[in-house]
């Protein structure tokens, strides 16, 4: 099973940035980022692929969140910017092994302990 290790989170004011990482000990076919808030649906974020490079984004972070991976060290990262309040949340980085679809949560095989990211208004 592939292990995942998140870090980067912490409290940030409205506006501002952060970047989370996520270490992998292996690549698969994509990993994905989610986020959860305590008593809420884990919600997808984006996800990209390690061939190719393609990337998928939930609407609520378009324009706002960049994922991108750096092969040689096997992580991948999420860039965001424009943080707001419901942002705030749990972050997770998953590892899927093989298939298309990527927003699907039920569908990776490894998960990360997660991070947190706290956004004051």
């Amino acid at each position: 099973q592939v292990q995942l290790v998140e870090s980067g989170g912490g409290l940030v004011q409205t506006g501002g940035s952060l970047r989370l990482s996520c270490a992998t000990s292996a690549r698969t076919y994509a990993v994905g980022w989610f986020r959860q808030v305590l008593g809420k649906e884990r919600e997808f974020v984006a996800a990209i692929t390690w061939t190719g490079g393609s990337t998928v984004y939930a609407d609520s972070v378009k324009g706002r969140f960049a994922i991108s991976r750096d092969n040689a060290k096997n992580t991948v990262y999420l860039q965001m910017n424009s943080l707001k309040p419901e942002d705030t949340a749990v972050y997770y980085c998953a590892a899927k092994r093989r298939g298309f679809v990527l927003t699907v949560g039920a569908q990776y095989d490894s998960w990360g302990q997660g991070t947190q990211v706290t956004v004051s208004s």
